[in-house]
C-alpha cells in the first residue's frame, strides 16, 4: 500500500524549518542554506561527499517515490502567483522527476517540466490533496516535501505513516516552526533518535498502528 513520507525537512534547535523573510534572493530567509549544510557534505549531494549515517538517511529520499506534494512557499517566492511565468525555483529540470503537487489557493494549468517531473497546481485539503497525489503515485509512495507548514498539518491530521527530521544545532529565533499544535505527537507516532557526528540529530517517527 502506498504509503505518505516526509524526508530529510530539516529544522533548528528552536524547531523553526525556514527563516524569514522569504524572497527571491533568499528562499529560507536569514537562515540561509545553514539548515541544509549537513547534506551537502554528504555523497548523496555529491560524490566527494562523505558515507555515514547523514548520507544512509538522505539516500532515502527519493526511494520508491512516485509523487510529491508541497506548499506554494516552497514552489516560490512570496507573490509567485502573480508571475504567469514563473516557473519554480530549480530551473527547466526540476529534481523530483515525479508528478508533483502544489498546494494554492490560486491554482493554474498544469506546467511539464524536463525530466518528467510537472507540477499541479491544487486548492484542496491535504486529505483531498494526498488522495489526488496517491492515485498519480500508481502504487509508489508520496513525499510531502515542505514547507513546515505543510509538514505540519499531515502530521496534525494523522496522514504521514514515516517522517525524517533532521535537527541542525542552529538557533535561528524566528521563523516558520513545524512543531507548533502538535502537543503529544508521541503518542501517535514512535520516535527514534539517531545523533550524527556531524552534530545534526536524525528524528524517526514512524505512526503507530
Amino acid at each position: 500500500m502506498s504509503r505518505t513520507r516526509v524526508h530529510s525537512f530539516a529544522v533548528s534547535l528552536d524547531g523553526f524549518g525556514s527563516g524569514e523573510p522569504q524572497s527571491l534572493e533568499a528562499p529560507f530567509g536569514h537562515a540561509g542554506q545553514r539548515l541544509h549544510t549537513w547534506m551537502f557534505a554528504t555523497r548523496f549531494w555529491g560524490p566527494d561527499g562523505s558515507s555515514g549515517v547523514d548520507d544512509a538517511l538522505a539516500q532515502q529520499h527519493s526511494v520508491g517515490i512516485g509523487a510529491e506534494i508541497m506548499g506554494s512557499h516552497k514552489f516560490g517566492p512570496p507573490g509567485w502567483q502573480d508571475d504567469p511565468d514563473w516557473r519554480g525555483w530549480w530551473g527547466e529540470d526540476p529534481p523530483f522527476h515525479t508528478p508533483t503537487f502544489v498546494l494554492t489557493h490560486r491554482p493554474r494549468p498544469p506546467l511539464e517540466m524536463a525530466g518528467g517531473t510537472t507540477f499541479h497546481f491544487l486548492d484542496a485539503p491535504v486529505a483531498e490533496a494526498l488522495e489526488v497525489a496517491r492515485e498519480a503515485a500508481g502504487g509508489l509512495d508520496v513525499r510531502v516535501g515542505g514547507g513546515a507548514t505543510v509538514v505540519r498539518d499531515f502530521l496534525a491530521a494523522g496522514l504521514v505513516d514515516h517522517a525524517h527530521v533532521v535537527q541542525v544545532p542552529i538557533l535561528l529565533g524566528r521563523g516558520v516552526r513545524l512543531w507548533d499544535g502538535l502537543e503529544s505527537l508521541e503518542d501517535t507516532y514512535a520516535i527514534e533518535v539517531v545523533a550524527s557526528p556531524s552534530g545534526v540529530v536524525h528524528l524517526l517517527l514512524d505512526r503507530r498502528d
